[in-house]
């Protein structure tokens, strides 16, 4: 036993000398990088560099933060507002828990732009989630001004170039929807809507007829959808199955009684390897004395990209888009889309030789996680145009 308790007590002694030397060496070690370190200063990034990096950055899960913001700018353009320079601010948060799988990513987008021809846009869009994702608050506030044209109402008259009339378009538009979940993926809740527009300094009004060149425009709705989308800035699959019911009664101050429904479908899917299908059908009816400013409409940003936005519209407007979404490399995308749409005062008038087709390519670069700088080549009817915009067309 004595033995045994004398070997223990070597070992422990010998144990305790080789740490102690141990933590010498430690020390000194220590010591030599502490001086090493010391003598070696952070080199200094220049402004370029620093660009680079935030850009680098931009698209890294902040996975210590529930607020991912970034700024983004540059030059852009387009057919409508030619060269511009744009601003934008995307903004990404969650309400719900670190541990939340449930509640969806709420996304927030400020922006603003300047172009050459004198057209300027400021304006906030975005949709905030609840935990769980019991409610949605959708939103968009923006005020334009921009010189642009107007060919007169329906399809003949937007064909007839001859019909073409620059005037200085000033609008302003406020949007808002608070929308409630019955079940799971299906929403309903109320809205509202107010439009101003107003044309100014016309080479002359003969194509407005007896329409008033100032709206001011009133209404309260309801929105109705089933959406599984996996993330709404650029969806890689699900549904989304939409209907935005708008009233602009006399009794909210509106100078026209009218009314209008929005249908929207959407699906995406996987096709092979990096690659996504979707498909968009969308329709938009006004019913009453639907005032020039809140006609439906083809062309622009989202739908029918390469028409000039205003010049194709109508009390209705039908319009269908394919596109292919294939990631390249790293950060960088490319697509394809085909469609087609047109606009009628009522069905009976919607003919074969009033379809407009529609095709286009387009580069993605990912700003952030699931947030795409976008920017398309679309060609139209005796038409094209180039789009710079953020998130995808639908």
């Amino acid at each position: 036993m004595r033995c045994v308790w004398s070997i223990i007590l070597i070992l422990c002694l010998l144990s305790a000398a080789a740490k102690s030397e141990e933590t010498d060496s430690i020390a000194i070690v220590a010591d030599e990088l502490s001086h090493h370190t010391d003598s070696i200063q952070p080199q200094k990034q220049n402004l370029i560099q620093k660009v680079i990096k935030y850009f680098d950055d931009s698209n890294k899960p902040k996975s210590n933060k529930n607020l991912d913001f970034s700024v983004i700018g540059g030059p852009a353009y387009s057919s409508d507002t030619k060269l511009s320079l744009g601003l934008i601010g995307a903004a990404l948060y969650t309400t719900g828990s670190p541990i939340d799988t449930i509640t969806s990513e709420s996304n927030a987008s400020i922006y603003t732009e300047v172009s050459i021809t004198g057209y300027y846009n400021i304006g906030l869009r975005g949709v905030h989630f609840t935990p769980a994702d019991r409610w949605r608050f959708n939103y968009k506030a923006s005020f334009s001004s921009m010189p642009t044209y107007y060919w007169g109402i329906g399809y003949d008259m937007a064909h007839n170039d001859d019909n073409k009339t620059k005037f200085l378009q000033l609008n302003a538009e406020l949007k808002a929807s608070f929308d409630y979940s019955l079940f799971e993926k299906c929403y309903i809740g109320p809205a509202i809507d107010f439009n101003y527009t107003k044309a100014t300094d016309a080479d002359n009004y003969v194509l407005w007829g007896n329409e008033r060149t100032k709206t001011f425009n009133y209404g309260i709705g309801i929105n109705l959808y089933y959406d599984t989308r996996d993330c709404l800035t650029a969806p890689h699959s699900g549904w989304y199955i939409g209907a935005e019911q708008r009233f602009y009664p006399r009794f909210l101050f509106n100078k026209s009684a009218f009314s209008s429904t929005d249908i929207t479908a959407s699906h995406y899917f996987g096709a092979w390897r990096d690659a996504i299908i979707a498909v968009n059908v969308h329709g938009l009816f006004t019913y009453g004395n639907t005032p020039w400013s809140m006609l439906a409409k083809v062309g622009g940003s989202h739908t029918m990209r390469g028409y000039y936005e205003g010049r194709y519209r109508d009390k209705n407007a039908i319009d269908v888009t394919l596109e292919l979404r294939q990631h390249i490399w790293r950060r960088n995308s490319a697509v394809i889309w085909v469609g087609a749409g047109s606009v009628f005062s009522k069905f009976s008038e919607l003919h074969s030789r009033k379809i407009l087709p529609n095709f286009g390519i387009g580069y993605r670069w990912e700003f952030k996680k699931n947030v795409n700088v976008r920017l398309d080549f679309g060609i139209g009817k005796g038409e094209k145009g180039i789009v710079f915009n953020i998130n995808e067309a639908f």
